[in-house]
């Protein structure tokens, strides 16, 4: 595959662009593809910025065209389920603390426990949360970026990027390895007494860091930021730059074929959406706004007798030539049956298509045992299969900059050791049910294994150590209470 270092030489070469220029257009190219749309989009529908707060009231005109008209109901009613599914989905793999085992726990191990010891203290529960960010993210942008990066006092912290300011270019066809990454975002700054929005780019190589400014497109250098490796170090020579050996992005993914969940949904959303406004306006269509049927109106105009109805509801009537006047309204029954009836089978839909399940299915009413569950919960437990295997192989880069962290800052090699990450999914379960049925079929489960699957323990070894010392002690109080011995040969009973 033609990597960008490939298409840059090759461009360069032929003298048809300088370095910039290929960004540039690259850049132009990427905030117009459809990618980039779905993964805005994806973030908007999440906080509730949906099509149907744009959307006018429109009617006939005389000329057969819809016009837009400001004198009936418009409601705009967000029914937000498309953000339940994207936090439903993201707290069932990631709701949970992550386990962590490294090594073999059947033999003693120093490095295996130091090692544990520092991943612990690096991923702990603000990482947890980022994690659940990243979760977010890849749902909404199909796929999330972490940036591994040294503060100022050389810690190690990690930064989220957002879907949409991040366009990657892949060293292989399976978007696997990058080539490098380029972010483009927006800070806020000020010209004069005016505020401004400025355009910054980012481009993260594996040595090091180009940063620009955006004016008309064009990239110039940063003048607050230049250009640079992706750490410095004050040594007695002055000041070093070092650089990972590796672009310090690391790819979060939803799924393999890079297509964030709004993709599957949007329809879906839109119509229910459409549907609880549309029933609104229905309802509020009162005398007032209705069409209107009349008889022998005495006024002047229909404007009066507009005027006349909302202002003193009454309306003053003839009778002409033996027929009598009066005032009838035109209007469709709205049969609130119907509706409800078609939004339980959008939302249904929608479920469905986002592979997630319904807290409120009818399998957990009167027998909820364990295949009624794992019937329920099938949908969006096959998709998470899906989302933990790209998540396990993104934890593998990860792993690599902690590794290399941990030889920088003198805690030793630990790049053989291994390391395996437990997901402890958020899913409801019978319990009892499960155990009778591990005990009737004579299965015996490791403590470790066990212990492994408890969501509220993260720390494997430790818990074993625990157990291993209550045990000990409850051996020496009951050698004691027995072995006690008294004035003659035997002990006191």
């Amino acid at each position: 595959m033609i990597t960008a270092t490939d298409m840059i030489t090759a461009v360069i070469k032929r003298g048809a662009m300088t370095q910039n220029q290929f960004f540039e257009a690259e850049i132009a190219k990427w905030k117009a593809s459809e990618a980039r749309k779905s993964q805005i989009i994806g973030e908007r529908y999440y906080k509730g910025e949906q099509e149907i707060l744009e959307r006018p009231r429109q009617a006939i005109d005389e000329c057969g065209k819809l016009q837009t008209v400001d004198n009936l109901p418009n409601n705009h009613v967000v029914d937000n389920q498309y953000a339940n599914m994207v936090d439903q989905k993201t707290n069932y793999l990631l709701g949970q603390p992550l386990t962590i085992s490294v090594g073999d726990k059947t033999k003693e191990n120093e490095a295996d426990k130091t090692y544990e010891t520092e991943l612990q203290s690096i991923l702990n529960k603000r990482f947890h949360r980022t994690l659940n960010n990243l979760g977010m993210d890849s749902l909404n942008g199909a796929v999330g970026w972490l940036h591994p990066y040294y503060d100022k006092s050389l810690e190690l912290r990690f930064k989220r990027f957002a879907p949409y300011e991040c366009l990657p270019f892949w060293r292989d066809s399976e978007h696997s390895e990058l080539d490098c990454l380029l972010r483009h975002y927006e800070v806020q700054g000020w010209e004069g007494n005016s505020e401004i929005t400025v355009e910054k780019v980012e481009i993260y190589w594996p040595d090091r860091v180009d940063r620009f400014e955006v004016n008309n497109g064009v990239l110039s250098q940063d003048p607050d930021n230049p250009s640079g490796p992706h750490v410095t170090l004050q040594g007695e020579d002055g000041e070093q730059g070092y650089g990972w050996g590796r672009v310090p992005i690391i790819a979060w993914k939803y799924n393999s074929k890079e297509i964030p969940l709004i993709n599957k949904v949007k329809c879906l959303q839109d119509a229910i959406n459409l549907m609880l406004s549309d029933i609104l306006n229905a309802m509020q269509e009162d005398p007032g706004n209705a069409i209107l049927v009349i008889r022998n109106y005495d006024g002047e105009d229909l404007g009066q007798f507009r005027r006349n109805l909302t202002a003193y509801r009454a309306v003053k009537v003839s009778s002409q030539d033996g027929v009598e006047g009066g005032v009838e309204t035109l209007s469709i029954a709205v049969n609130a049956q119907n509706y409800e009836l078609i939004l339980k089978l959008l939302k249904r839909a929608l479920v469905e298509n986002a592979k997630g399940y319904d807290a409120k299915d009818d399998r957990l009413g009167g027998n909820p045992n364990q295949m009624n569950l794992q019937s329920m919960y099938n949908d969006i437990d096959l998709d998470a299969n899906k989302m933990e295997t790209e998540f396990q192989a993104s934890f593998e880069e990860l792993l690599w900059f902690i590794n290399i962290h941990l030889q920088n800052v003198g805690k030793g090699d630990f790049s053989s050791i291994e390391v395996e990450i437990i997901f402890n999914r958020d899913m409801l379960m019978n319990e009892s049910e499960i155990m009778k049925m591990l005990q009737g079929s004579g299965v015996r489960i490791s403590n470790e294994t066990l212990i492994a699957q408890v969501p509220f323990i993260s720390d494997i070894r430790g818990e074993l150590d625990r157990l291993e010392a209550e045990d000990k002690a409850a051996s020496e109080n009951y050698s004691g209470a027995f072995g006690q011995k008294g004035d003659g040969e035997g002990g006191n009973i």
